[in-house]
């Protein structure tokens, strides 16, 4: 128990050792030496309370905002000395705001225990004495023999130790981890493979050796020694020898595996941890206005308590006759009650601090996400996806993107690869008819006789067949007859992989004669023109982004050794020693010029001799528990030489719908566009002006093959200094990974001048990690823009995660961009919908929000600081204590937050026909200084019209009843504050632009709420209350003309400068802005984009557009109308 405590504490780590030592089926050696690793059960918890601490650690998480923490001291202070108010005028806001986020946070952690007590108490057989026991998933622990059965889920992270095929391999998909859906194969140990039943797995003895758990999904480094009779036989263990928790058995009747990570030791859990916080430029701002607003309320306190003792050195107002001092008074020390007169007037002015505000901005941001997943024009209908929101908190952080940071494959690119062109030996051939035809001859009679293949064109093809990952559907390896049905017409083969490349690749060589028909255990089958043949796989050489490039050694059937390399041209060709290599160089790089995507081919054969020492090689490196990767890559590289190229092949990757329209969008909205891409050069400059990325005109240059500083640097130089010459308007710039190492490495300035003068960056050959590195560079600039990154494969996450705002989109290369990303969409054309229009309307809805909470705070304190030059600093409060604690809860909440969810200051057809409107809005330009100074001077302007407007009218003749009777100070305060609440509401109407009933119902509603709340609270005498004040004040003021007429007067007086100064700003001086709201006030406001619209209509057509199978009678087509668009149609639904 004690050791329990200190690791919970930190102070005595679990693991102290490098690697873990597991004993299968916990049989641990028998001498008393050994003592057991302590490891982690197998309960997940992903909820951030319990029972016991959800109270203490919850309200500590939320004292830690200033805000909370600032009206907690002040209600301490109310509680400690005599104040002006009642602590509830404090405590009662603060508990409110602190009540709710403990209800949200508290529900969302209690539905988080929900679903961890329904994953821990998951039923799974475990092997123990001798048979299978069934037991829940939290009292597997590492060492344990799991059995799982088809379509199950890994309850662990288990070691494949045998399966219900004779290889011991399984298939397994991946996709609630990564995405990716296609089916991965593993396998176990030949000595472990055979042990098929329950019995054999019990005597079995051996001992696993790895790595301490890691994060990576994609990394595994152990190794197993198996005791057998006499000898003990040592086996590597790698990825393909790990099988994930959460990752779902397929296409396998049952395996064996033993436990070696459990709980929140899994990959999965490690997985879990939360992605750095990402802070938006309006809540910075929000933070630096809260410091200002409380250096108002110091001087405001201090300059009180300084007025008060300059008043109180007169004698007679030191101590009036009609309130004496007592004895302890006159004797207790000045400088406490200094202190004491200090801390009333903060308590006093402390409303100027708008508490309400946080809660108000999380509300506002949550249900605003929303819209964004509603939204019909978001939605795509061939893939059944909408829009997605994994992070409200950056919402109005869209409307300031200046950067946008682009992958090209499957992000501005379809990601469906066609096979188009290919090189072999030297000659160019594309695809006729199903055939294999040299350029420039055409195939008379394509339904004629079996074409036959050249040696080269054969070998190449089986390279091409056998240097992959692709897998076949079961269904069609597992049948008797295989891919022929029983007449004997060949049934095309379903083909699976990770890489939409190899597909298409695999593809286009069965459609010419040479059929990759499977695997079967260790040997890959392929027929060439109908004959079938057995290649022994031997090794595979995984790819990975260092290398570039994937290979594997496979035994022919004449039993020649033979290796097979595919990769990018930058690593294949070096490595070749023989073939057309200068003739492939020159047709890679036409195929690059056409936009395709390139890959070179290449072969070696190996002698006994050669075969044997790689083996060895091989062996000693995968067993190796300490640097096992650096290791492997020598290996490799040593594998992988003297080369005898054979060809290359060029895959056509289609551009997406509406990518150049979307990408001239962003630059007309001032948004510069980098692409970040793996392609190679020419690849990536052909894409880049087939997309509209670079103009015909635009002038390019390049920085590319850099090997040196000295190079780069001169280069760079000579870019910098032509940009100044050049009288070009725009420039695009082309830059590659090691060039950009090299300038990122001692000339970051100088790359960083030339790259902000081009309007469009190109990035080509770029590894995962340097496109972060790009973003952070651009993210921390002097300029510190605001970026955004986009993209679709697992290599994009990184510069997803950097970016202020990461969005994914939901391509072909798995889920890991979208699981890390803030925001998903399904195409790339989307961007400019939720930029221009979603982000435009965030970040107006939130600036206004921001600025109108603190302006009706000023509003509301600053009377309260003008009577006391009226009471001689007495700190008489002006208003009812309860008004106090309305105000920003109940009578002003409700107007300015519809606003921040409906506002559209612009229709949003016009937002999106007109980019430039997104430029009135960067650079946070509606909360800067100028925009807050006018709110703050506008707030106090306000404040002086209520108190000294009321004053005038009513201060000097107090007998405005008809009866005689007088006003008193509860009176005039309730005078005050009834004109400030009318006031500032509508205030919040002049704001609003567009109305629809609920802006009507609460905005009018407000104003009606606060004269019937009012009417009751001074109109009985309530027993529960010790003083009631405002008994009948409200009443007394209602029944007197001369109120209202003050009351109309001075509203009237407040609101008509703001609207004169509207109407003369919007015809003298009107913004791009204020042109387009004239504009669009003559666009037909229509149903046609989803954020118009109430909720409940919102929800209703997106259900109506997810049934995608529609009964349709007479109609081949179902249209679904926009008013002032084109139609949006379903195709033969």
């Amino acid at each position: 128990m004690l050791r329990w405590v200190r690791q919970q504490l930190g102070f005595d780590p679990p693991h102290q050792s490098d690697t873990r030592t597991i004993y299968i089926a916990n049989r641990f050696p028998q001498h008393g030496h050994y003592v057991p690793q302590k490891f982690a059960d197998n309960r997940i918890v992903s909820s951030k309370y319990t029972v016991w601490n959800f109270v203490p650690k919850n309200l500590f998480e939320q004292f830690r905002r200033v805000a909370n923490f600032y009206f907690l001291i002040i209600f301490l202070v109310q509680l400690m000395i005599d104040t002006p108010t009642s602590p509830i005028t404090s405590g009662l806001p603060l508990f409110f705001v602190i009540t709710v986020t403990a209800i949200k946070q508290g529900y969302e952690d209690w539905l988080r225990h929900k679903a961890d007590n329904e994953v821990n108490g998951a039923p799974v057989y475990v092997v123990r004495s001798g048979g299978l026991v069934k037991t829940r998933s939290k009292n597997i622990r590492v060492g344990d023999i799991v059995r799982v059965a088809k379509d199950e889920t890994f309850p662990v992270d288990l070691v494949l130790l045998s399966s219900d095929r004779v290889d011991g391999s399984c298939h397994v998909t991946t996709a609630s981890l990564d995405g990716e859906t296609n089916l991965k194969t593993h396998v176990a140990v030949p000595e472990t493979a055979v042990l098929q039943s329950v019995a054999n797995l019990d005597k079995l003895v051996a001992v696993i050796e790895c790595q301490q758990p890691e994060a990576d999904l994609y990394r595994f480094v152990g190794r197993i020694t198996v005791s057998q009779q006499t000898e003990e036989i040592v086996r590597p263990l790698g990825p393909e020898s790990l099988l994930l928790r959460g990752a779902r058995l397929k296409n396998t009747k049952e395996i064996f595996g033993v436990a070696v990570y459990t709980g929140m030791e899994t990959k999965m859990a490690l997985n879990y941890k939360s992605k750095s916080q990402k802070r938006s430029a309006v809540e910075k701002s929000m933070n630096s206005f809260l410091i200002i607003y409380l250096i108002i309320l110091l001087f405001e306190a201090i300059l009180s308590t300084i007025l008060k003792y300059a008043w109180q050195a007169e004698e007679k107002w030191d101590e009036p006759w009609y309130n004496e001092k007592t004895e302890h008074e006159r004797n207790s020390s000045k400088i406490l009650r200094f202190i004491s007169d200090f801390l009333a007037f903060l308590v006093l002015y402390n409303f100027i601090i708008p508490i309400s505000l946080y809660v108000t901005v999380e509300m506002q941001k949550f249900l605003g996400s929303f819209f964004i997943g509603w939204d019909l024009d978001l939605y795509h209908e061939e893939t059944n996806q909408r829009a997605q929101v994994n992070t409200s908190d950056l919402n109005e952080e869209l409307g300031q993107v200046e950067y946008v940071f682009t992958d090209k494959t499957g992000t501005l690119t379809e990601n469906e690869m066609q096979f188009r062109e290919c090189s072999i030996n030297g000659i160019k051939y594309q695809e006729v008819n199903g055939k294999l035809t040299p350029e420039g001859f055409s195939e008379d009679s394509p339904d004629g006789n079996i074409h036959s293949l050249m040696k080269e064109e054969e070998l190449f093809l089986k390279a091409v067949c056998l240097c992959h990952t692709v897998q076949i559907n079961a269904d069609q390896t597992d049948s008797a007859d295989g891919p022929w049905h029983a007449n004997g017409i060949a049934s095309p083969l379903e083909y699976y992989a990770s890489s939409p490349d190899e597909k298409a690749l695999v593809e286009a060589a069965s459609r010419v004669g040479v059929v990759f028909t499977g695997t079967t255990g260790d040997s890959m089958e392929v027929k060439s023109l109908g004959k079938p043949e057995r290649y022994k796989l031997l090794h595979v050489l995984e790819f990975d982004p260092n290398r570039r490039r994937m290979s594997v050694i496979v035994e022919s059937p004449s039993g020649e050794k033979l290796l097979f390399t595919k990769g990018a041209e930058s690593s294949i060709l070096p490595r070749s020693k023989s073939g057309e290599i200068d003739k492939t160089r020159v047709h890679v790089d036409e195929f690059a010029l056409k936009g395709l995507r390139t890959l070179c081919v290449a072969y070696r054969r190996f002698t006994p001799e050669e075969y044997q020492e790689i083996g060895k090689r091989l062996h000693e490196a995968r067993t190796a528990l300490q640097q096992r990767e650096e290791r492997l890559a020598d290996v490799f590289n040593f594998i992988e030489r003297d080369l005898e190229l054979l060809g290359a092949t060029g895959v056509e990757d289609k551009l997406q719908d509406k990518v150049q329209e979307t990408i001239e969008a962003l630059r007309l909205a001032g948004i510069k566009v980098w692409v970040l891409t793996g392609d190679k050069h020419e690849t990536a400059v052909s894409v880049s002006l087939s997309c509209g990325h670079f103009h015909r005109t635009m002038n390019i240059l390049e920085l590319v093959q850099h090997k040196s500083d000295s190079t780069c640097a001169e280069q760079l130089r000579q870019l910098a200094k032509r940009i100044k010459e050049d009288h070009v308007i725009q420039h695009g710039l082309v830059v590659d990974g090691t060039s950009l190492s090299l300038a990122l490495r001692e000339h970051e300035k100088l790359f960083m001048e030339v790259c902000k003068n081009c309007s469009a960056v190109l990035c080509c050959r770029m590894a995962p990690l340097q496109k972060a590195k790009v973003v952070r560079l651009l993210k921390t600039s002097p300029e510190k823009p605001i970026t955004l990154a986009i993209g679709d494969g697992a290599n994009d996450v990184s510069m997803i995660q950097e970016a202020h705002v990461g969005i994914g989109i939901m391509g072909k290369e798995g889920r890991q961009a979208v699981r890390n990303s803030d925001y998903a969409i399904a195409r790339f054309k989307f961007l400019s919908k939720l930029l221009f229009v979603h982000g435009h309307f965030y970040y107006i809805r939130i600036a206004t929000l921001v600025q109108y909470f603190f302006y009706k705070n000023v509003c509301f304190i600053t009377p309260q600081f003008l009577y006391q030059f009226f009471c001689l600093f007495s700190q008489q409060t002006l208003y009812d204590s309860v008004y106090l604690t309305l105000y920003n809860i109940c009578f002003t909440s409700l107007p300015v937050l519809i606003y921040s969810l409906f506002e559209q200051h612009v229709h949003p057809h016009v937002l999106q026909s007109k980019p430039v409107l997104y430029r009135d809005i960067s650079k946070n330009a509606h909360l800067g200084f100028k925009p807050f100074l006018y709110w703050t001077i506008l707030g106090f302007f306000h404040a002086f019209v209520f108190f000294y407007g009321s004053y005038l009218l009513m201060g000097e003749d107090t007998s405005l009843l008809g009866n005689g009777q007088m006003f008193g100070n509860w009176t005039f305060g309730t005078l005050v504050f009834t004109v400030m609440v009318i006031t500032v509401t509508m205030k919040m109407a002049l704001e609003t632009h567009f109305w629809t009933w609920i802006n009507h119902f609460v905005t009018w509603g407000s104003i009606v709420f606060y004269f019937i709340f009012s009417l009751f609270y001074g109109g009985i005498i309530w027993p529960f209350l010790h003083t009631q004040d405002m008994y009948f004040v409200f009443v007394q003021l209602l029944s007197s003309g001369s109120a209202w007429f003050a009351i109309i007067l001075i509203v009237v007086a407040c609101l008509f400068i703001d609207v004169v100064k509207k109407v003369l700003y919007r015809h003298l001086q009107p913004t791009s802005t204020e042109k387009a709201q004239m504009y669009s006030n003559r666009v037909a406001l229509s149903d046609e984009f989803i954020a118009l619209q109430p909720l409940s209509r919102a929800r209703n057509q997106l259900s109506k557009i997810r049934w995608k199978k529609i009964r349709v009678q007479s109609a081949q087509h179902v249209t679904l109308l926009k008013a002032g668009t084109e139609g949006r149609t379903i195709g033969n639904c």
